[in-house]
């Protein structure tokens, strides 16, 4: 068991008041008796908490302190304290709201800071307020440093989970030390993904840099892994504020959110398990030679340690056991959902030699009608190198390299694929539509007619 100590001072000071009394609390003494007894109790030497040196008390303080128990108990022997402490007796109400205003709207203002200013604007006579004062002012309306240290102020900050895997993912960048690979002095870069209920990392890569599309490509490996979260928790740098990423996650159904600047206790998750891997593999990788070796080990900290390691804010539980349960139906993204959701489409008119330019290559079709026409380049970030089509009408043409020196020694292909096939001669000949028509017979005959006549 724990020592039973006294919660603060003016406890301590309250039972050692009781003890000095004790002999005579529980006595029932006549008048007499009670003061004689109460002068030997003012011989006796005692030590207060606190105190180096022992002390005795008069008669009438014990006295005072025997019928302020027997009236009050032991709170009643509790030392009284200033009814005004800690309010600045010579802070008026208009100082003391400007003292709070200011701190509200400059957070990182120091109390020190705070009076020096207030005495070099005239508003405060010079020594008259002390910065321990500012303070003490300062903490009575929540407003101290501590307090208003993460920005928010007036609110309170609370801990908070997802309900269920997959229900959010968070999404960050560590950077790793530099390595020499290949002879090269290269920046490691660490795409990590975890899921919040979890902590269970369902993506973890090492790159050389932190684009936009490294960070496609470790979201594509996540999902076709383990399927898609409902919501996908970011930061505010470039690597997640791209307009593709954005309309990739909108067509496949998943919402992105990012934190508030300058707030990097709303990742706490996150930031604690870089933690975790920068003392368990990151601080220890030795000699790697390839961003496959840092990769490898990676793979091996999670499945060997990090997956299977009881968890704090799992009350104990693994992560692994966490995330997958036997009873739990992943979400998953099937490839042709991946590919269109990941499907870039551009505007492009064809050349007439065929040719479109695609992410700045020149290809050709091999379908000549389409030469001046405007059609769709389709092309999808999951291919690497991209392999763009054109859709023109509903149907889909593959687009290939142009390569001028192999064209120089073909043939021409047809400019529609019915364009060699012989048909039958078909009779139309728009000559006898110019020439004059020759006179009715029935008109020939009515002439006739009326000669006779």
């Amino acid at each position: 068991m724990k020592d039973l100590t006294p919660k603060d001072h003016a406890e301590a000071v309250a039972t050692f008041r009781h003890a000095v009394i004790g002999p005579v609390c529980a006595r029932d003494l006549s008048h007499g008796e009670l003061a004689e007894a109460l002068r030997e109790l003012s011989q006796i030497r005692v030590r207060p908490p606190g105190s180096a040196l022992t002390t005795t008390y008069s008669v009438p303080t014990l006295e005072r302190w025997l019928y302020a128990y027997r009236q009050g108990g032991l709170e009643a022997l509790r030392p009284r304290t200033r009814s005004d402490k800690g309010r600045g007796r010579y802070l008026t109400p208009e100082l003391r709201q400007l003292i709070c205003d200011i701190r509200r709207e400059h957070p990182n203002a120091s109390a020190r800071l705070i009076v020096r200013t207030l005495e070099a604007d005239g508003r405060l006579e010079t020594g008259s307020i002390k910065p321990s004062t500012v303070r003490k002012l300062l903490r009575q309306h929540g407003l101290d440093r501590v307090a208003v240290r993460d920005g928010s102020g007036a609110k309170t900050r609370l801990r908070w989970q997802a309900a269920a895997p997959d229900a959010l993912w968070h999404a960050d960048v560590c950077h790793g030390p530099t390595l020499q690979l290949a002879g090269v002095r290269t920046p490691i870069r660490i795409h990590g993904m975890l899921d919040d209920c979890s902590r269970f990392v369902v993506a973890l890569e090492a790159h050389a840099s932190e684009r936009e599309q490294d960070m496609l490509h470790v979201l594509t490996r996540a999902l076709r892994l383990h399927g898609k979260p409902d919501v996908l928790f970011l930061d505010n740098g470039s690597t997640y504020r791209g307009e593709v990423l954005q309309t990739a996650c909108s067509r496949l159904g998943i919402s992105l959110v990012h934190a508030r600047p300058y707030d990097p206790e709303a990742r706490g998750k996150m930031e604690r398990f870089w933690r975790t891997l920068r003392q368990g593999c990151l601080d220890h990788l030795g000699h790697v030679g390839t961003l496959n070796d840092v990769n490898q080990r990676l793979a091996v900290f999670l499945g060997r340690h990090y997956h299977r390691a009881p968890h704090a804010g799992l009350m104990g539980r693994a992560p692994m056991s966490v995330y997958a349960p036997t009873d739990r139906l992943p979400n998953h993204v099937t490839e042709p959902q991946l590919r269109e959701a990941l499907a870039v489409r551009e505007r492009r008119r064809v050349r007439r030699d065929t040719t479109v330019s695609v992410l700045g290559s020149i290809y050709e079709l091999e379908q000549g009608f389409l030469a001046g026409r405007v059609v769709d380049v389709v092309y999808s970030y999951l291919d690497d190198p991209p392999q763009p089509a054109v859709e023109h009408e509903g149907k889909r043409y593959p687009l290939s390299f142009v390569d001028p020196v192999a064209n120089s020694r073909r043939m021409r292909p047809l400019r529609h694929p019915d364009s060699g096939v012989p048909r039958t001669p078909v009779a139309f000949d728009p000559s006898c539509t110019t020439a004059a028509p020759a006179p009715a017979a029935h008109s020939v005959d009515t002439e006739v007619a009326h000669a006779n006549d």
